[in-house]
């Protein structure tokens, strides 16, 4: 156990995060999930059990110290890192034209700084184990619609993927952005209901980000996009 890689995942406690969360521990990684809520952090350990290579902590992505100290702990309770998930973020589902910008702020904090400070938090770590940052993008940061707020902080990671591996893959780490289309989670309780017509599940968007960790040592998959058949855009 002590030689298995090690994952951190933000806004791990549900949705995709959980999902990748989940098959890391059944693949054999120990892995570290962070989250804002820790009710539901709690109820997602009990969930699995408390298995011995989960390791929950309370934070915000999108501030520094939280982050730094998530990275920390996981270095401290298993010796290693071995991959970053960059994956908590939010939508407000409005527009710049007609929405209310009282959320804008928070929404561009935990979509755009909170991978930026991930990477900047774990980059000495990766450099040792040569491992991988993966950040969850969206089809959305690839397609235009008109006036997403949410679009635009998607775009940004988009950028921030590709410029972060110009940078560290003298280091022999890799980046790899997921792009998901529409997906089956919590994303959309804001939103009042799901989007019209088929959607991914959060399991089978997991099943494309544990693909991207683990690939063979020397191999960089840099940009991957998974829509749900039947979705245009």
């Amino acid at each position: 156990m002590t030689d298995s890689p090690v994952a951190l995942i933000t806004g791990g406690g549900s949705g995709i995060g959980a999902a990748v969360a989940r098959r890391l521990l059944d693949a054999g990684h120990r892995v570290t999930v962070t989250g804002r809520g820790e009710d539901r952090l709690r109820a997602f350990a009990e969930e699995l059990g408390r298995p011995q290579g989960l390791l929950t902590v309370v934070g915000n992505a999108a501030e520094y110290d939280q982050v730094r100290a998530a990275v920390e702990l996981t270095l401290k309770e298993f010796g290693r890192l071995d991959t970053v998930v960059a994956n908590a973020g939010f939508a407000t589902h409005d527009t710049v034209a007609g929405g209310d910008p009282a959320d804008w702020s928070e929404m561009v904090l935990t979509n755009v700084l909170g991978p930026a400070l991930l990477v900047r938090a774990s980059i000495d770590a990766l450099k040792e184990t040569r491992g991988r940052i993966v950040l969850v993008g969206s089809v959305a940061g690839h397609v235009h619609t008109p006036g997403n707020i949410y679009g635009a902080t998607k775009w940004a990671v988009t950028g921030l993927a590709e410029n972060a591996r110009r940078e560290v893959t003298e280091f022999g780490v890799g980046v790899t952005l997921i792009s998901p289309g529409r997906v089956e989670t919590p994303f959309w309780d804001s939103y009042g209901s799901l989007p019209p017509g088929h959607l991914l599940t959060a399991d089978q968007l997991a099943e494309s980000i544990v693909w991207a960790i683990g690939q063979p040592s020397g191999v960089d998959v840099n940009t991957v996009v998974v829509r749900p058949i039947g979705q245009p855009n």
